[in-house]
């Protein structure tokens, strides 16, 4: 993947319009930003947009796109035999609607959330934006789930960079092989992916209504870097990132993505030192070291930068 330096990153988040449609994840008040800072900052564009516009997008989509959307899952992802038909066309209509949603408002990324009551076409819609998301976010326009505006921003930037920008959190902590265990349901950036990307059905969604097909990676191994916007004291937007590796083991095969990684300064410190500066759950990992590149997109945007608070990866 081929990226930008600073200055591009820089000039590139300027001109992003990031699309919202839906709404805030219930009490999840880490993630919530305000978006007029966030604008003021990067010179980011925010689009709101409604579910409904994306369902009856949905409704036109033609059939001859829909079956060749069906053809490239076939040929992107490694398709599990219990994948329903049913639930695979779905997705690939919804597909098909999302790559017109982004050409219809020129979006750069996107931000969503909609848990869905009472009307299903919605729901169905909801149900169904896994793989589209995921080829989206492999195109170079990044989708975060639970309307996570500040991990959209920081998975836009590590994808401006070249290094991917997938969506993540933290699963767990193995402490015998002293890793940190971290991924998340929705979309994953599969052009950065070890392998073939799986695509598993759900019977549930996590933590929402309905149920469909998801999709299941680890992130390439080897160095990573792991970026978060996060809201500093004082009113004004930082950048928090750390470097690691990315590390071959048993994952959680749930149809999520999955990783593990490796920080030199260890587990515990790796989670103490991050959480100290307040960052939502969530954060953007992209391959390869950028910290370097991160502390010069830091000086350029004005911003307080934490990157020299964690450890380097090194081998």
């Amino acid at each position: 993947m081929r990226g930008s330096r600073p200055p591009g990153v820089m000039a590139g988040m300027h001109g992003n319009r990031l699309g919202l449609m839906g709404h805030y994840y219930g009490g999840m008040l880490d993630i919530y930003t305000d978006l007029t800072l966030q604008c003021a900052t990067f010179g980011t564009h925010m689009e709101i947009i409604e579910v409904d516009e994306l369902t009856a997008l949905r409704r036109t989509a033609e059939d001859s796109l829909v079956a060749r959307r069906l053809r490239e899952f076939h040929e992107t992802f490694e398709v599990q035999g219990d994948c329903a038909v049913e639930d695979l066309t779905e997705a690939a209509r919804t597909s098909v609607a999302l790559d017109q949603l982004v050409e219809n408002h020129r979006l750069g990324s996107l931000a969503y959330y909609y848990q869905g009551t009472g009307v299903a076409e919605n729901e169905a819609t909801i149900a169904s934006i896994i793989p589209g998301t995921s080829l989206l976010t492999a195109r170079g326009v990044p989708v975060a789930g639970e309307y996570e505006v500040k991990n959209a921003q920081a998975m836009k930037i590590m994808d401006l960079f070249g290094a991917g920008g997938s969506f993540t959190e933290y699963y767990a902590m193995d402490f015998t092989d002293d890793v940190v265990l971290m991924g998340h349901d929705g979309p994953g950036h599969i052009a950065i992916a070890q392998g073939r990307t799986k695509m598993r059905p759900l019977r549930v969604y996590h933590g929402k209504v309905g149920r469909g097909v998801a999709v299941e990676m680890s992130v390439r191994h080897g160095p990573v870097t792991l970026l978060s916007v996060i809201e500093a004291a004082g009113g004004r937007l930082a950048l928090l990132c750390a470097e690691a590796e990315s590390v071959p083991g048993p994952i959680l095969e749930i149809g999520n993505t999955n990783s593990r990684y490796r920080f030199s300064c260890g587990a515990r410190e790796f989670v103490n030192r991050w959480n100290r500066h307040g960052p939502a759950h969530h954060c953007a990992v992209g391959v390869g070291q950028l910290s370097d590149r991160i502390e010069k997109l830091g000086a350029l945007l004005g911003l307080e930068g934490h990157q020299g608070l964690l450890n380097s990866f090194s081998s």
